[in-house]
């Protein structure tokens, strides 16, 4: 009797859980496009993803900053679709939903696992917005049998702050993008007018979980908010305005992270400024700029990081279950 009843209260929470995850992906507004389609009947938002969770790949990833990535390599595992699809996107392939294959929460949970086993340092999910209600679901289960490494979550920065609070007890490092301070860039780039105002809510969130950032002895994050800002060719005065309104909103709470990696992966045919890589003069311009500010806690890329190369290969790698 007592182990059918452990089974039932079991059932209970997953059915509890199914039906909340089902009444969020009924009337979608999981991000800032508040689509509310109902993508548990098949239909698709701004995103391009209904409720089956898609993914590209799932690996250990060496090329994230090196609290993240150290010496073993941080457990990528890398979402199809997303909310901002900017024109300039390196991982096209997946952000428009022309790559990935598509997996059951069980199988999520496994390769949360299997990522773990690998001696990845974190769980690292990559675009994972749109899937948040399937995320918790597959975390509680890793989680449930053994997962206990940190959890990163690495987004583009337009979030609702209530879907973040959702994530709040799940996830140890967030890893997001602050791109625009100008919202002109924002619309021309990436629809997304109001960017600059939902990305700082969105980094005052994770900041409120996170805390004061913290390490481990070998030099990993355990807990904390690393904000990425890759420079644009043409535009370091966009840059220049995020480095100062960062620094001054949240100080040593936050590490902020200066990237020059800007890859021109396919010609553009109206904003022909972004058909070429960051000069050296403009990324010494930014690094300059965030000295003055006093900016100490954060990274900067040191050679020839704007490679095509550095774009993984989303070749499926780990998201097939090995017989």
């Amino acid at each position: 009797m007592k182990v059918n009843k452990i089974q039932t209260e079991k059932n209970k929470d997953k059915t509890l859980r199914q039906d909340t995850e089902s009444c969020i992906l009924a009337d979608c507004s999981l991000c800032p496009r508040n689509c509310h389609v109902d993508r548990t009947a098949g239909k698709t938002g701004y995103c391009g993803m209904n409720q089956k969770v898609k993914i590209a790949r799932a690996a250990l990833h060496m090329w994230e900053e090196p609290c993240i990535s150290g010496t073993r390599g941080s457990g990528a595992v890398f979402f199809t679709g997303c909310n901002l699809r900017c024109c300039f996107c390196q991982n096209r392939e997946i952000a428009i939903g022309d790559s990935g294959l598509e997996i059951t929460e069980e199988r999520l949970a496994e390769i949360f696992l299997e990522l773990q086993e690998k001696d990845a340092a974190n769980i690292n999910l990559v675009t994972g917005t749109h899937y948040i209600p399937q995320i918790i679901a597959a975390l509680d289960c890793a989680k449930k049998q053994g997962l206990n490494i940190p959890v990163v979550y690495n987004c583009g920065g337009y979030e609702n702050t209530e879907t973040l609070k959702l994530l709040d007890g799940y996830v140890d490092i967030y890893l997001p993008d602050y791109k625009y301070a100008e919202s002109e860039l924002a619309v021309k780039f990436s629809h997304a007018n109001d960017y600059p105002e939902r990305a700082m809510e969105a980094v005052n969130e994770m900041v409120r979980q996170t805390g004061m950032p913290q390490f481990d002895a070998e030099g990993y994050m355990k807990r904390g908010t690393i904000v990425r800002h890759l420079i644009l060719p043409g535009h370091t005065r966009n840059s220049k305005k995020v480095l100062k309104l960062l620094h001054k909103t949240f100080g040593k709470q936050i590490y902020i992270s200066i990237m020059n990696q800007y890859t021109p992966v396919f010609e553009q045919k109206e904003y022909t400024e972004l058909n070429r890589c960051v000069t050296r003069r403009e990324y010494e311009k930014v690094l300059d700029y965030a000295f003055e500010l006093g900016i100490e806690n954060g990274f900067f890329q040191d050679g020839e990081t704007a490679r095509e190369s550095f774009i993984p290969a989303f070749d499926y790698e780990g998201v097939r279950k090995m017989p």
